[in-house]
């Protein structure tokens, strides 16, 4: 969009309660911390925020939803059209009886917390899914056993007309690390199912799960999570050790020694040197096994010339 699109754009938005700017970073919303601008970014106070503004959007400009950014590579040319970011305004959780209700912007690790203070076991796998709700009921994020399919009893969506819709788990059709929810349905909030359980043995699981992804991921550096899905019979990590890419690197952007199927700026790698080290590594790790790696960390945006594709 020319800077002039953008600004007759804004200027035809009702007023927001929310945050709606021009040009905004996404490298500071992004865990990789690098990559372009939003042409508009849009972090709206709550639901009724959110539909006024997608009730007034012309159809033909773009949107692309964030939480945290957490599995997330923004492009160097920046995103195109709208960015909304689900935050503060949709991170409510609740409980009631055995069922756990959180906003598509709450943190998978806070209703792990809030399931557990309650004595409610069965999501205490989602202390090991880095992230929000919503990213994990659209990519049907799992970790040490469990998936967002096994617990989701329904989540409410919206799409770019601002029409709200309640879907069940069949409606995703889900599959691993994957559910079929086109793009313009925004997952709004989900309800898990859960059961009762020991409060001193869910929270030792869910301690567990902790120590165990602090032992084997290189937390706390600026990183997207996992690359790559896990081909059907082994872990995508020991293909890529196995094709010799463990701390194989492009400028500032390395392979983690700690957990090759992790990639990390180390402060100045641009996106570009991140997805270019991404191909890199599939390439090697299908000459040397025959396995194509597909990506799982979502890469969006404007390819800038001689970025990987």
């Amino acid at each position: 969009m020319t800077a002039d699109e953008i600004e007759g754009l804004l200027s035809s938005f009702p007023h927001v309660a929310g945050r709606l700017v021009a040009n905004a970073s996404m490298a500071r919303l992004s865990w990789f911390r690098t990559g372009g601008n939003a042409d508009i970014l849009f972090e709206p106070a709550d639901e009724e925020d959110l539909l006024k503004v997608l009730r007034r959007l012309p159809g033909d400009i773009p949107i692309t939803v964030i939480g945290v950014g957490s599995n997330l590579l923004v492009r160097d040319g920046g995103i195109e059209g709208l960015v909304i970011r689900l935050g503060r305004g949709f991170s409510e959780i609740c409980t009631r009886g055995n069922v756990v209700s959180a906003g598509a912007g709450a943190m998978d690790v806070h209703v792990a917390k809030a399931a557990a203070d309650k004595g409610l076991a069965g999501l205490e796998f989602l202390v090991g899914v880095p992230g929000t709700i919503g990213g994990a009921v659209r990519m049907n994020a799992g970790a040490y056993g469990r998936e967002v399919k096994d617990v989701l009893l329904h989540a409410h969506t919206v799409d770019r007309f601002g029409h709200v819709e309640e879907l069940s788990p069949s409606d995703f059709n889900f599959s691993y690390r994957h559910a079929e929810l086109t793009q313009d349905k925004i997952i709004l909030k989900a309800a898990f199912s859960a059961s009762h359980g020991n409060p001193e043995e869910i929270r030792a699981r869910m301690k567990e799960i902790s120590s165990a992804r602090a032992d084997s991921q290189p937390l706390g550096t600026r990183t997207g999570g996992s690359t790559f899905k896990n081909p059907d019979g082994t872990n995508a990590w020991k293909l890529v050790d196995e094709a010799g890419c463990r701390g194989l690197r492009i400028g500032d952007a390395q392979v983690s020694e700690k957990h090759c199927n992790f990639l990390i700026n180390h402060g100045g790698a641009t996106a570009a040197q991140i997805e270019e080290l991404g191909e890199t590594v599939r390439a090697r790790v299908l000459e040397h096994s025959g396995v194509e790696l597909e990506w799982e960390i979502k890469r969006v945006g404007r390819e800038t010339k001689g970025a990987a594709s």
